[in-house]
């Protein structure tokens, strides 16, 4: 039996582009983007057409952008009739993802995330000051191993696993030195590659509790309702649906791992879901269900062709 998963990609996935083969192909895409530049008093929208990519990576506008192409993807699929309660059982996103997936199962209005996403983005920014801190791909190295790594190069400072994104594929996130130690190290320990991530920020780890603090309190002004179908949090690898438990679990996610490799597993196995679709932004997600369940069928959606054959296959 066909058991569906819907996942939201993270930080990462965006490109200058994303969005607008949407938005020209679907009224209903054009009014998210109209929606979150209103709820922003942005026109975040013309930065993720048109650029330019130094400005959409900024970390407060990467995170609502994701969300944006996310829930446009979700909107067009309701137009055509196929919503989310009626073919997924389970929702689960990759760090900001989580604010899509709760978006698109009803927890909190599309303004509201896109308010949310903004604040996250510029608290995370602000909780280290640039060039503090940094963030790490493990390459090749088993979660237990760069655990050990992270211990290793701590020395008094902070170094911490931050994602646990696929078999091999761990990252660590802390203080500058501690993080260029852990790469030298991991390369000792057999690392295939072991190189220094593009972010502006040290995310998912202890340096980043002022933003656990603002995110705190911008959640608790935030209506929420039950997500139509549960939530697999990142913290947990584990289904929720209770919103003040989801709140606590946001707030402890801005310094907490992200156990994506479990939450993949828990729904591929406990969860006894068959297929995970991706929607919104590129197909990262994808790519890492195939590595963490080889018999999970994975497909991304985030293009007009892409929304047809999903069509095509559900209704």
């Amino acid at each position: 039996m066909t058991k569906r998963a819907f996942t939201f990609p993270g930080q990462g996935s965006q490109a200058v582009g994303m969005g607008k083969d949407l938005a020209a192909a679907y009224p209903e895409a054009r009014a998210v983007f109209q929606e979150v530049d209103e709820a922003l008093d942005q026109r975040l929208s013309a930065i993720m057409f048109e650029g330019p990519d130094d400005i959409l990576r900024l970390t407060e506008n990467a995170q609502p952008a994701l969300m944006a192409v996310s829930m446009a993807v979700i909107r067009v699929l309701e137009a055509k009739g196929v919503r989310l309660a009626d073919h997924a059982a389970f929702v689960a996103g990759h760090s900001l993802g989580e604010y899509s997936a709760l978006c698109a199962a009803g927890t909190f209005s599309l303004a509201d995330t896109a308010r949310l996403l903004k604040t996250r983005g510029q608290a995370m920014q602000k909780a280290v000051p640039v060039g503090h801190g940094a963030m790490a791909a493990l390459l090749g190295l088993d979660l237990d191993a760069a655990r050990e790594v992270a211990v290793e190069a701590a020395e008094g400072e902070i170094c911490a696993v931050a994602n646990d994104n696929a078999p091999g594929q761990v990252v660590v996130s802390g203080n500058v030195a501690a993080i260029e130690r852990a790469v030298e190290l991991a390369k000792g320990k057999g690392a295939k590659r072991a190189l220094l991530l593009p972010v502006s920020a040290p995310f998912h780890c202890s340096l980043m509790q002022p933003a656990a603090e603002a995110m705190a309190a911008a959640l608790s002004e935030v209506e929420m309702q039950a997500p139509v179908v549960p939530l697999v949090a990142n913290v947990l690898a584990a289904p929720i649906t209770d919103p003040a438990e989801i709140r606590q679990r946001l707030v402890e996610q801005v310094t907490g791992v992200v156990r994506w490799t479990e939450s993949v597993l828990w729904l591929t196995g406990e969860g006894g879901v068959t297929h995970l679709v991706e929607l919104g932004s590129g197909k990262v997600l994808t790519g890492l269900a195939k590595r963490i369940n080889g018999e999970a069928v994975a497909s991304a959606v985030g293009t007009p062709a892409d929304i047809d054959a999903l069509v095509a296959e559900l209704i």
